[in-house]
């Protein structure tokens, strides 16, 4: 297979949802049916049932719920497909918002009991600001749901895109009989009878066998069906292609991902409609996925996916080209030539050293530290340096020590590679010990992710006291010594790593306060020269 044909199957999206959506069980199914696996997870259940595999962490399988995102590469159906599983929880939602930018179009798995939530609000901001195709999967049809007209209105009016149902449910609950295909103009019914374990096969009846379809349905979810298909073929959205590549016609699919309902049908329309690897902006240059040359940039770092390799993996989008294991590049921030060295093709913590990738993969490097969130790694000789991704201001403080003072180097080792990852920020007080640090995070769980990967990845236990801070600015002139500022009670003055000052607040009256006090005092909400760098 030649190079772009190569490029043209590969198929790179992102699922996102609100908590408890079904994403991750989704996920699940989607390896099924590409043979990834042999039997689905779950991600709740009895502790002899098999974890999700997207859920590698162990607090993730403890507590059932997606802490970081998750890599998934495997084929199906001629495509090689690429996914990123993300976290659901608002506290990780900018793991989420990171991992959207190496996305070329996204899943959104919607609850039909509950319709849309917060989070998935948010998810979906972040999906239009970057003008990415979004195909819509309303989940939990097996159980009671809201009328499928009023989810789809809430979809038109919250998101202000139009919506095409690729397929119709035929009732909900224990009533649930399966779906309707607007493309095939067939009924695909389902039975439950294996609950998720198996792939199920549908079977194909014409919307207008009547005796059939009273023999599958009943009568009465029939005549419910036919008149639903009937308002829907005179009022609905038409189809626009061009429409959904650039997010303003979301096609939406109903089923049950737990139970199978419309899982595969939903994987075979999807992968048509959606695009191959899509261009790329690096600074006014637009990077195209056919370019001969490579190029890549890192929006992850994670330490300990592996236990026993105990390393630090940098995870890349390629945007351009084919990588070759056996080639140098240039880290542009870094200004050098780097070897990626054991380059990985990812199954969440499982890995394949792989000789090659192409645009659209996500491939794994080894990060001997050298890595940052949103660097650029390419051709040596190209001045490509592609958009940063954006660093969110903490919103929660805490001071975090550690208990045990002959495991200095550990809770070091372990602060600085968390933070590195992107999931929190550490500060420093000036003229202070190592020994302990200001942690900033933009949601609380994350304090207690990091309580539990310093004590279990790293074997050193933390002292937390939580702080009443939940403002932060940097001080926009270096040259300023802190000391001569007038600093209120509810303000301290802290470092980052890289030695930028800043300034953390009680209040946003605390900051109109400081600024009122000291007048020709800038502040930013982020530091502007290292915005590609973190």
């Amino acid at each position: 297979m030649d190079f772009s044909e190569q490029i043209k199957r590969r198929r790179t999206f992102a699922i996102i949802s609100h908590p408890d959506a079904g994403k991750t069980t989704l996920t699940e199914k989607f390896l099924l049916y590409g043979g990834a696996i042999a039997s689905a997870g779950s991600v709740k259940g009895k502790q002899s049932d098999k974890h999700a595999v997207s859920d590698w962490m162990d607090l993730e399988k403890q507590r059932g719920i997606s802490i970081t995102s998750s890599v998934l590469q495997f084929e199906y159906d001629g495509y090689c497909i690429n996914i990123l599983d993300t976290p659901g929880h608002q506290d990780f939602s900018e793991d989420t918002y990171r991992t959207l930018m190496a996305a070329d179009s996204a899943v959104m798995v919607i609850d039909a009991a509950k319709g849309i939530e917060p989070q998935t609000r948010k998810l979906f901001k972040v999906c239009a600001m970057r003008d990415i195709p979004i195909f819509t999967f309303i989940n939990k049809m097996d159980r009671e749901a809201r009328d499928p007209f009023d989810l789809l209105d809430e979809l038109e009016h919250e998101f202000g895109i139009g919506t095409y149902p690729m397929n119709w449910p035929i009732g909900c609950g224990q009533n649930f009989r399966g779906v309707y295909d607007r493309d095939s103009h067939k009924i695909i019914s389902f039975g439950d009878s294996h609950r998720g374990r198996e792939r199920i096969s549908g079977i194909d009846c014409d919307i207008h066998d009547t005796e059939k379809l009273d023999s599958l349905i009943g009568e009465r979810l029939r005549t419910e069906l036919c008149e639903q298909v009937e308002l829907l073929d005179g009022a609905s959205f038409d189809f626009d292609l061009e429409a959904v590549r650039h997010g303003k016609l979301s096609p939406v699919f109903f089923g049950s991902a737990l139970n199978n309902f419309g899982v595969e049908s939903f994987l075979v329309q999807f992968l048509k409609m959606t695009t191959s690897p899509l261009p790329r902006k690096a600074g006014s240059a637009v990077v195209a996925p056919f370019d001969d040359k490579f190029s890549a940039f890192v929006f992850k770092n994670q330490a300990n996916t592996n236990k026993q390799h105990r390393d630090r993996i940098a995870f890349m989008r390629i945007c351009s080209g084919r990588f070759d294991r056996n080639k140098d590049y240039y880290h542009v921030q870094g200004d050098k030539t780097a070897r990626l060295s054991q380059p990985q093709q990812m199954m969440a913590s499982e890995r394949e050293v792989i000789d090659e990738a192409f645009a659209g993969d996500i491939i794994g490097v080894f990060d001997p530290g050298i890595f940052s969130i949103g660097d650029t790694v390419c051709e040596k000789g190209s001045k490509l340096k592609f958009e940063g991704i954006p660093v969110f201001a903490p919103e929660h403080f805490a001071m975090v020590e550690q208990v045990d003072s002959m495991k200095r180097k550990q809770f070091a080792k372990g602060m600085n590679q968390i933070a590195q990852e992107g999931a929190i920020q550490i500060f420093f007080e000036p003229n202070s010990g190592l020994e302990r640090v200001i942690v900033g995070v933009v949601g609380v769980l994350q304090f207690e992710v990091l309580e539990y990967r310093i004590k279990n990845e790293y074997g050193c236990d933390l002292r937390r006291t939580d702080l009443a801070y939940q403002q932060i600015r940097w001080i926009k002139d270096k040259t300023l010594d802190p000391k001569t500022l007038k600093l209120s009670h509810d303000t301290k003055w802290v470092q980052d790593f890289r030695g930028n000052n800043l300034l953390i607040f009680t209040s946003e009256w605390a900051i109109r306060w400081v600024l009122e006090d000291n007048p020709g005092l800038e502040l930013l909400e982020f530091n502007k020269d290292d915005k590609n760098d973190q």
